[in-house]
């Protein structure tokens, strides 16, 4: 056998294991038992999206709460710099 033929036959060797190995090692997970889990059924999945829901009404009221209580704030701090009233 010629030396360029051993590295013809090594780098298919190298290349066929560099392909292989990720679909080897993902069969095995797979045999094993570590796959993705299945998608969620539809009452889960609505569970889910009315979590969701509310969770999105809270961060509203929220932002409301906290864009009230810059404006009190800033209000406050306006009042202060015109100075108290003079009798």
């Amino acid at each position: 056998m010629r030396a360029e033929d051993a590295i013809v036959i090594s780098l298919m060797v190298i290349g066929s294991v560099w392909v292989l190995r990720p679909l080897v090692a993902a069969l095995a997970k797979r045999i094993a038992g570590e796959h993705r889990s299945p998608v969620p059924d539809p009452p889960q999945r609505d569970a889910i999206a009315t979590e969701v829901e509310q969770l999105r009404q809270e961060i509203t009221e929220m932002q409301e709460r906290l864009d009230f209580a810059e404006r009190l704030l800033a209000k406050q701090r306006g009042a202060e710099r015109i100075g108290p009233a003079h009798d």
